[in-house]
């Protein structure tokens, strides 16, 4: 299946009105960066076990393990979670910048070094969250 199916499998999962705040929250971040990579993620690892929440992702950037390697993945993602919705920036070289460049405007949210949780798209300024995808998406693929 190609990613723009899994992604619409994932979205077409969700019940309402979730599924209607992802699939705006999906737009968004489209339209922020049309021509930025998509993925789709299962939240499998190699081995096929289930580690994390499927997520949809977009751009890309490169990580660089400790031991030399590296693997390509997205810089932004969104993932339905059991209470609400997960939008991850990742890759980010200072762990206290989302929630200190946005945490406080954001609205009912929590935000941590790379993740932005919240229950509802009602209960945050979507102008914020769009500038803190904004932010991650236009940061550079390779690490400096």
């Amino acid at each position: 299946m190609d990613t723009e199916r899994q992604v619409e499998a994932l979205l077409a999962s969700q019940g309402e009105p979730k599924q209607s705040e992802l699939r705006r929250l999906h737009a968004l971040f489209r339209a922020v960066a049309p021509s930025a990579k998509l993925w789709f993620h299962d939240g499998r690892d190699e081995s096929g076990k289930v580690v994390a929440n499927p997520s949809v992702g977009y751009g890309s950037y490169l990580i660089r393990y400790a031991d030399g390697k590296t693997k390509e993945f997205y810089r932004v993602g969104l993932s339905p979670n059991k209470t609400g919705v997960s939008v991850y920036v990742l890759g980010l070289d200072d762990k206290t910048y989302l929630a200190r460049t946005y945490g406080a405007s954001l609205g009912k949210a929590s935000v941590t070094g790379y993740c932005i949780k919240f229950k509802s798209t009602e209960d945050i300024d979507l102008d914020v969250l769009e500038a803190a995808v904004r932010h991650g998406l236009s940061l550079p693929s390779q690490p400096t």
